[in-house]
């Protein structure tokens, strides 16, 4: 097959790219040149630079030059959607070269006939997710199907390489390159603060030097602006709900508008307001993870197709959805990460050489301080760090079943091969025989249970999986994602809309109505599975979702923090956010860095402390339960907490006259301990690693378990364990979890560790400019939660902060 004289591609891509009027971009070829040199290599390049085709120029060239009828390349994905975008994306040059490459996805949502065919007859480009690779992995068949494999590439690898998903993938990998030790692995992204990091973690046994660095051309700089309506930055909210007409005018005057929300609750109130003002009755739609997937399917059609002119969102489509059409991406609230806000920026136009246009609503002042910083940061180039940890013991729990079900295995090469992936690179041979004996006989306080014995060694010195039905089980079971209990949404007819907490459903009474798939419900009834309900012209309250969170990342909290003590800055700001910070300055303080405020002082009958300490929301929660337990052993009488990302306040009945001894490193040792174990934490943890580590079934064939069945099980585990077996494998990686992701212990301990040393106490005869935003939270968590403000919360505000602002 002749090449093209100058790239080196073959005559039909290089005809291809002239036909369409392009040439191959400088980072294309160079990942073409990495191709054939048969490296690894990871490609960072911006949204619009041709970033999948770049990943899979190699796999055309190769099988352009060499055809074949095997598996030659797997596309790995985070989301389904992607996917199913870049099939869709594939697909067209493919057809328009004419060549005979068969392109599928392989996913949760593709129907098992066509699995198993493809295990069969796979097509030559598989795309497929993290989890349905694993599953892949534990056929017996899957040696010969993947030997014959080439390439992997992951597409937007900073999504999940650091989270659980990673491990789960990283290990994959690594058996992969067992069963095809020539096989080379390729990821991309968009938004990288440490590309060395992700290269060490793409090749095996992390060395770093068996993987090329390409960087793509820098596209044009984002043009990115802060709206504020009417000039005045809202006191209290998170949500920029207050906007909605100004977002409608934007949307009217665009082709096709992303409206990005940080909750999936957010996204339906938003939707709602939107279509109040929308007098023009232009077609707007709602995606986010918890709609059926046809509904989401639906959507995300009518949007490649040109039909909707906005689509209000979540994180279901910060990932490389690829709408030529959208020229216009707004986010509501601030965006509480500058990597965050450049990938979603992305999602804008997709054309390397035209700015994409962003519009960041901020929903009080601190998070026009936050805005003002994500801007920053973007135009400065400062990505969001990545934290790269050891790999968890339940994903690799799960991963050893699976290469049972595959084949029976030997300890000692398994070990090996693990080693090579970079999570788990520094795992001992003791903790790797602790998680074998697990997955073996459930653990010393359960070994007498045979349904807990899904291994067992035989006198060939293999281990193999005891009985066929423990493969059915973890083929049913497998997987890294486990959500919240859910119900099913349901009309009457029995036609599905999607699915809301247990914990929601449960608080819901019939007759009550909230905004689901962008209607407004009303409960007929409520039974185990379902929430039966019917469409209502009435008012509604809002679904709740658990974990929905985002934190404010580390860099963008020091960027706010410089703002508040560099005058010089504030001459950038609104006027109102101005006389905000002088009034602030001048009857109280604005911390340096690296310095703890803390104010206290009297208010409605109450005292009250408030710590500036710009560690997020999650570590500030759970410093507020800590806080309150030791004000509690004090005398000081508590009566609550209330946080957001910037601050906690906590009041009582009684003076705090010594904070420090509030804020002394030693909570971490006592009250911590004493809280996660006594609260549902550590349970709800331990629900997640039992179930990803295998210990308790999600599903049966022919049946799926409630989610009260699966929290009665592994809570009765959990009771037994905790009595008989305290240092038990799932207790340990329930405690790492909860620990690192429910309470963001590791920014905790940072902060406590350096109050001693950095605080300064300032006590006021009232309250001050700055604790306003978070005050007027009290007695409306829940409220802030899903990022609801209403007219009372404004009033509120308006008066706390007229108090707050009058000088002496």
């Amino acid at each position: 097959m002749p090449k093209g004289s100058q790239t080196g591609l073959p005559q039909p891509l290089t005809d291809w790219f002239a036909a369409r009027g392009w040439a191959p971009r400088r980072h294309q070829l160079e990942m073409l040149a990495a191709g054939r040199a048969g490296r690894h290599a990871l490609l960072v390049a911006p949204t619009g630079a041709g970033k999948t085709l770049a990943g899979f120029l190699p796999t055309l060239a190769e099988l352009i030059e060499a055809p074949t009828d095997d598996l030659h390349t797997l596309y790995i994905s985070p989301l389904k959607a992607l996917a199913v975008d870049v099939q869709r994306n594939l697909l067209t040059p493919i057809e328009e070269m004419g060549l005979p490459i068969r392109v599928e996805t392989r996913t949760g949502d593709t129907p098992s006939d066509r699995k198993a065919r493809q295990r069969v007859r796979p097509p030559q480009i598989l795309l497929t997710t993290p989890e349905s690779l694993s599953l892949l992995i534990s056929y017996p068949d899957s040696d010969r199907l993947l030997a014959t494999l080439k390439t992997v590439v992951i597409d937007e690898v900073h999504a999940f390489a650091t989270g659980k998903r990673g491990d789960l993938l990283a290990l994959a990998l690594a058996r992969l390159q067992r069963i095809a030790p020539d096989m080379r692995r390729v990821a991309l992204s968009a938004t990288v603060a440490d590309p060395d990091g992700y290269r060490a973690w793409l090749a095996p046994y992390g060395d770093i030097d068996t993987v090329s660095l390409v960087q793509g051309e820098k596209g044009a700089e984002p043009d990115i602006a802060i709206l504020l309506p009417e000039g005045k930055v809202p006191w209290s909210g998170h949500s920029g709900r207050y906007a909605a007409p100004q977002v409608m005018a934007e949307i009217e005057t665009h082709k096709t508008t992303i409206v990005f929300c940080n909750t999936r609750g957010l996204a339906e109130l938003i939707f709602q307001d939107l279509w109040k003002v929308n007098t023009l009755g232009l077609p707007i739609g709602v995606h986010h993870g918890s709609l059926d997937r046809e509904a989401r399917r639906k959507v995300e059609q009518a949007m490649a197709d040109g039909r909707l002119r906005a689509l209000v969102a979540t994180a279901s489509l910060d990932l490389g959805v690829d709408w030529g059409d959208v020229d216009c991406v707004i986010q509501m609230g601030a965006p509480k990460g500058s990597s965050r806000l450049l990938q979603r920026i992305g999602r804008a136009n997709h054309r390397l050489d035209e700015p994409s246009e962003a519009v960041v609503i901020p929903g009080n002042r601190f998070e026009y301080l936050e805005a003002r910083a994500a801007l920053d940061a973007v135009e400065a180039g400062e990505l969001d760090a990545d934290l790269f940890r050891p790999g968890a013991l339940d994903v690799l729990a799960q991963h050893i079943m699976g290469v049972a079900c595959a084949a029976p295995f030997d300890a000692a090469r398994l070990l090996d091969e693990v080693r090579a992936a970079l999570p788990y690179s520094a795992l001992d041979a003791a903790t790797f025989d602790r998680v074998l004996h697990f997955i073996a006989d459930g653990g010393y306080a359960l070994r007498a249970y045979d349904r807990f014995k899904r291994l067992t060694l035989g006198p060939d010195g293999l281990w193999r999986v005891s009985h066929p039905k423990f493969v059915t089980q973890h083929r049913l079971n497998a997987g890294i994602i486990v959500e919240a209990t859910m119900v099913d949404v349901r009309f009457r007819n029995g036609r599905r809309l999607g699915r809301v907490e247990e914990l929601f459903a449960a608080s819901l009474s019939p007759g009550d109505t909230f905004f689901f798939a962008g209607l407004s419900l009303e409960v007929e009834r409520i039974t185990t599975e379902d929430l039966v309900v019917h469409a209502s012209t009435r008012p509604a309250r809002v679904p709740s979702y658990m974990g929905a969170r985002l934190a404010l990342t580390t860099r963008l909290a020091e960027r706010v923090r410089g703002f508040l003590y560099d005058s010089a800055q504030w001459q950038r700001f609104p006027a109102d956010v101005r006389e905000w910070l002088e009034v602030q300055r001048r009857r109280s303080k604005l911390p340096a860095p690296g310095e703890l405020l803390v104010e206290t002082f009297p208010l409605d009958g109450m005292h009250h402390m408030v710590a500036y300490s710009f560690e997020g929301w999650n570590a500030h929660q759970s410093l507020g339960m800590l806080v309150t337990r030791r004000m509690e052993a004090q005398g000081l009488k508590p009566v609550g907490f209330v946080a957001n990302d910037y601050a906690l306040a906590c009041y009582g009945l009684e003076k705090i006259t010594d904070p420090a001894s509030l804020f002394s490193a030693d909570i971490l040792e006592h009250e911590f301990v004493d809280w996660v174990q006594q609260s549902a934490l550590l349970k709800r943890a331990f629900r997640e690693v039992a179930v990803i580590g295998g210990l308790v079934e999600r599903q049966h064939p022919g049946k799926r378990k409630t989610g009260k069945q699966v929290t009665f099980s592994t809570d009765l585990i959990y009771d037994v364990l905790r009595k008989y077996e305290p240092e038990h494998l799932l207790l340990q990686a329930a405690w790492d979890d909860a620990r690192a992701r429910l309470t963001d212990v590791g920014r905790l301990a940072g902060l406590l560790d350096r109050a001693a040393d950095t605080m300064v106490h300032v006590e006021l005869d009232r309250v001050s400019p700055l604790a306003v935003p978070v005050l007027v939270l009290i007695g409306r968590e829940n409220v802030a939660q899903t990022g609801t403000v209403d007219d009372a919360l404004l009033i509120e505000a308006e008066q706390l902060a007229a108090r707050a602002m009058q000088l002496d």
